[in-house]
């Protein structure tokens, strides 16, 4: 029974590692001649993120020092984490320092997928007893960063993740999926649609569930329910321009939900 569960968990680990990789990745790493040939640099960053995934796959030792090193919250303080991918992990080096100038927190890692958010969420949240937390993932998962993901399995994780925030006590925002029309790390997935069905749902969940809903999305598309000119630097990743357009709508939620 162990040797069979020992099997069953190297096979996981092995198709979540192939399934990092992009074909001129796989190709290269296999010696296939029709695929391109990545530089040492590249071989090294890809060795790197292989050994993370095996080691450590939901990357909890990224904010382990940070979170320790945190104060104590105090009585009068209104804690606010901001638990994502990219999008959240790049706000703060904007020229605007927005989570810095707000005493806000960011969790955010960039390519992470709702199921790696959901297990280091109360590393990530629920330890740092914040009194808001601001929730903005799902395009990675529809990118299939970790393997196929279906919607229902993106609105599982949201579900959980609400749900163990309200067990503690915490007010939970759920933030649109920002704009996206196609992924340049993988391409002809058509993303759109999907992004507007899941946004469509989380509006839906949190008017039933007591949780905010923070639409980032119809200020920031365009017609095609692309990234609109000049917010994003690669069509997913918003640009300062884009970045201000979030905030204030930011802080409107953390207000509602804060009762304020």
């Amino acid at each position: 029974m162990k040797q069979t569960i020992c099997i069953a968990t190297l096979t996981l680990v092995f198709s979540a590692l192939t399934s990092a990789q992009t074909p001129a990745q796989a190709g290269a790493a296999t010696g296939n001649p029709g695929q391109p040939t990545l530089t040492p640099d590249q071989i090294a960053r890809q060795r790197a993120q292989q050994e993370q995934l095996a080691n450590d796959w939901p990357n909890l030792a990224r904010y382990r020092d940070a979170n320790r090193d945190l104060p104590p919250v105090s009585a009068s303080e209104s804690r606010v984490v901001f638990m994502g991918d990219s999008i959240t992990e790049l706000w703060d080096r904007d020229s605007g320092k927005f989570f810095a100038s707000k005493g806000y927190l960011g969790r955010g890692i960039g390519g992470q997928t709702t199921p790696q958010m959901l297990v280091r969420f109360q590393q990530d949240v629920v330890a740092l007893k914040p009194k808001v937390v601001v929730i903005n993932a799902g395009t990675n998962d529809i990118a299939g960063n970790t393997g196929p993901s279906s919607l229902e399995m993106i609105e599982d994780n949201l579900k959980s993740m609400t749900q163990i925030a309200a067990a503690n006590g915490i007010h939970v925002v759920l933030a649109s999926v920002t704009p996206a029309y196609d992924y340049p790390w993988k391409r002809g997935l058509e993303p759109a649609e999907k992004v507007v069905v899941l946004n469509s749902w989380m509006k839906d969940y949190c008017t039933k569930a007591g949780c905010v809903y923070a639409d980032y999305f119809t200020p920031m598309a365009d017609e095609k329910h692309g990234m609109k000119e000049g917010l994003s630097r690669d069509g997913i990743h918003p640009t300062p321009a884009g970045y201000a357009i979030m905030a204030p709508i930011a802080e409107r939620a953390i207000a509602q939900a804060l009762g304020k």
